[in-house]
């Protein structure tokens, strides 16, 4: 069996305010195979977002490990996990966060120049990925000038900019109408089935949940396989 892209082990993680303690994930445990793409569902104030930002490196939990790629990065030094966040991770959030001074193709060429890529072909692979999510017409666009489906197009493309094997998306088409998150949300499962990497993406939409591979429910701290 090939190895988890990403491994929560006992993910535990609690949050602390003058009303006391209160606890967010307990003893979660989750695997992620290559080219498996897990929906995360859970009503709001479960933790998903807390999950997902341990995930990504984002957040430490207060015990547990977080492995991408078998490396076991918990208590990695900080350039270690800046490194797995810019080179082995991709984030997509519910807005999209594009920097409005720069055109769409900037956009996703300014993660890869972070990178140490060659600008040449760094805007090489931006142009491929807007081609790919049909937005090649619109690479000199600044976000502006683009719709919300677009937009959210144009950051799908700048986390894939890296090529990432784990993508991490926290309900990336939870601003869209029904028809554009429809569409919008199969270009999202085509860029990570094509990449061959792993995704998770918290979505409250069931319909889009039950079109990916596994769906895992958040509650009362852990994970489950049924509602």
């Amino acid at each position: 069996m090939a190895e988890p892209i990403l491994e929560l082990r006992g993910i535990t993680k609690a949050y602390v305010s003058e009303a006391g303690s209160l606890p967010v994930l307990d003893a979660l445990d989750l695997n992620v195979a290559p080219g498996e793409i897990v929906a995360l569902v859970a009503p709001s104030g479960a933790g998903k977002s807390t999950l997902l930002h341990i995930a990504g490196l984002l957040d430490v939990p207060d015990a547990g490990h977080v492995l991408v790629s078998g490396a076991d990065l918990s208590t990695a030094a900080d350039a270690s996990r800046t490194a797995a966040r810019r080179d082995d991770i991709g984030f997509v959030y519910q807005f999209h966060h594009l920097l409005p001074e720069f055109t769409a193709l900037e956009n996703i060429t300014l993660p890869q120049l972070a990178a140490g890529v060659a600008p040449s072909t760094a805007q090489k692979r931006a142009r491929h990925l807007l081609e790919q999510v049909g937005l090649a017409a619109r690479a000199t666009h600044r976000p502006a000038a683009l719709s919300g489906g677009e937009q959210q197009r144009v950051a799908f493309c700048r986390a894939f900019a890296n090529a990432p094997r784990l993508l991490l998306a926290d309900e990336p088409t939870g601003n869209l109408d029904p028809t554009t998150s429809d569409i919008v949300f199969d270009v999202l499962l085509g860029l990570v089935r094509d990449a061959q990497g792993a995704a998770v993406i918290a979505t409250h939409n069931l319909d889009l949940a039950q079109r990916m591979d596994r769906v895992v429910y958040l509650r009362d701290g852990r994970l489950h396989t049924t509602a």
